[in-house]
């Protein structure tokens, strides 16, 4: 089992003006962990807010959330990378647990199965995107899963191994199918899911969730990757 110290942990926050939910989920990252934050663009102050309350910020041009995590997993230097929104939907000390799973080698993926504490947190809208996504991820890869939120940990050579080419909606997704397809142990656990600060830059609306799902059923139709001949690294 892998031991977890507070310099092995980095954590990926893609952001996209989000100025007004900066401190609340920087607050919340564990003690001596490495916050990334991914500035994709902000025109809010939201890279200098970062800075000033102690996260590294990493500048990626290139607009597409896929961009921004990945961006934040190349920047990553620890044993393990988790990913986050930015938004103060999710709490990212509960981040914790799921990289006690990964290290104890109980999962190679820990995903956070969303569950709303309020009627507005998951707009239905963004709920039937994401009850149809993993209805055809189960019939691409037989995961049974219920979400394929943002929120994820896994060790950064086995992820990097991945070789994800996404940078746009389909990133998230495409991790968990090469992951899949690689034989990995893909573990959901429930985490409570708040209103957001702000409004969602990819399922804020029916148009940006219909774009989402079209990203991400091109991810579905790949032919599996050459990584899943090597599994877990």
């Amino acid at each position: 089992m892998a031991v977890v110290t507070a310099d092995t942990v980095d954590v990926v926050l893609p952001c996209l003006n989000e100025a007004g939910a900066l401190p609340w989920v920087l607050a919340r990252i564990p003690a001596g962990w490495r916050a990334l934050v991914v500035d994709n663009g902000s025109t809010d102050g939201s890279a200098d807010i970062a800075r000033s309350l102690g996260a590294t910020v990493v500048a990626e041009p290139r607009r597409g959330f896929g961009a921004a995590c990945h961006a934040g997993l190349l920047a990553a230097e620890a044993q393990f990378v988790c990913f986050c929104d930015c938004d103060a939907s999710l709490d990212p000390g509960l981040l914790a647990g799921f990289v006690r799973a990964v290290a104890a080698g109980e999962a190679d993926l820990v995903l956070g199965r969303r569950r709303p504490r309020s009627r507005g947190a998951w707009p239905l809208h963004a709920r039937a995107g994401n009850l149809a996504l993993c209805r055809m991820l189960r019939r691409r890869t037989a995961l049974r899963l219920h979400d394929l939120g943002p929120m994820r940990a896994a060790r950064r050579e086995a992820l990097l191994g991945l070789d994800l080419t996404d940078r746009r909606s389909g990133y998230p997704l495409q991790m968990v199918v090469r992951a899949a397809d690689a034989g990995w142990r893909v573990r959901e656990q429930d985490v409570p899911y708040l209103p957001r600060t702000g409004k969602s830059k990819v399922t804020g609306t029916w148009r940006g969730t219909w774009h989402a799902v079209r990203d991400m059923r091109a991810v579905l139709a790949e032919l599996p990757h050459a990584t899943a001949l090597g599994g877990v690294r």
